[in-house]
């Protein structure tokens, strides 16, 4: 028989640091790319329990417990830029729940429609490491890994360069005309004298 002090014993206000509960009423989980990179949403809902929590890349951001109400809405920032994200929690019939994600107001389908409108993405390896990199079209932002860029730009001959440094490598993004009024202005990565390909987001 064990004694007493070889088994975990908790103060009334203690809880145990790991909790076998966690996650059990896992019901969504949703990736979602923005500009400091691609950020796990996870929400919990128990619906005997009342019980909502949402996590951000592992890391809990609400808990509710003992929510009468079983449908409603939580909000709450994702990333660096704090974006605001809403998850809505709908009835559908019966004890059926539908979870839809909104991110700035938008649905999550909308929201990265108009993200790849106005952001491009490259991903590419350099000395071993793998690096994201995101323009922000509307305000010529560079993002690398989370971080955003320290940048310089320059006007050439047929259109602008903005440069950054990766590491000790040289980088910049490249803006020329397409000549099109529809295709408008189109961004290319150079790194080290090379282009790297642009990723569909």
């Amino acid at each position: 028989m064990a004694s007493g002090g070889d088994s975990p014993v908790f103060e009334d206000d203690e809880s145990p640091p790991y909790s076998l509960e966690k996650m059990t009423d896992l019901v969504a989980v949703w990736e979602v790319a923005l500009s400091d990179g691609v950020h796990k949403i996870e929400f919990e809902h128990g619906t005997t329990s009342g019980k909502r929590v949402v996590y951000v890349d592992g890391k809990e951001e609400i808990r509710k417990e003992w929510m009468f109400k079983l449908v409603g809405k939580e909000t709450f920032c994702v990333g660096a830029a704090k974006t605001k994200a809403t998850i809505n929690i709908d009835a559908v019939s019966g004890f059926a729940y539908e979870y839809t994600l909104e991110i700035n107001g938008k649905s999550l389908k909308k929201y990265m429609e108009n993200r790849s409108k106005t952001t491009n993405t490259w991903v590419l390896h350099l000395d071993g490491e793998d690096f994201r990199v995101v323009l922000e079209k509307d305000t010529m932002d560079v993002w690398c890994n989370g971080k955003r860029m320290e940048t310089a730009g320059e006007f050439v001959d047929d259109g602008t360069e903005t440069h950054f440094s990766v590491g000790n490598h040289d980088c910049y993004i490249k803006a020329v005309s397409s000549g099109k009024r529809k295709e408008g202005i189109i961004h290319s990565l150079i790194v080290d004298n090379r282009e790297i390909p642009e990723i569909p987001e």
